[in-house]
């Protein structure tokens, strides 16, 4: 999980969308065949640039799962505090898992 952004943040290892089917036979994909797959820069920036728990669209409408999500975002923000608080000290802070520098995905 530490190493989550470090490896899809170079996009062929986690691309965010794909715009055709991946291959299914081994050795059959070329060049061309990728970047026609890959999404374009636009739609991989804006996927990766959501910090975890910050939802662009308004999803839920029922009291409950507002209250939820409105509950994580508060427990994210002391968990920002902490982390902070901890770096202070340090000569390289340690910034893996701070919720502002995670991105929101299921792949956590």
């Amino acid at each position: 999980m530490l190493i989550l952004y470090d490896y899809g943040g170079w996009m062929p290892n986690a691309p965010p969308t794909l715009q055709r089917p991946p291959p299914t036979t081994k050795g059959t994909t070329s060049e061309a065949t990728m970047m026609q797959t890959f999404p374009d820069v636009n739609a991989t920036v804006q996927i990766m640039s959501v910090p975890l728990g910050q939802y662009q669209e308004d999803h839920f409408t029922e009291d409950i799962p507002r209250m939820l999500i409105k509950c994580f975002q508060a427990e994210l923000e002391v968990l920002n505090a902490v982390i902070k608080a901890r770096n202070n000290g340090l000569k390289v802070p340690y910034t893996y898992m701070d919720p502002v520098k995670v991105e929101n995905s299921i792949a956590i």
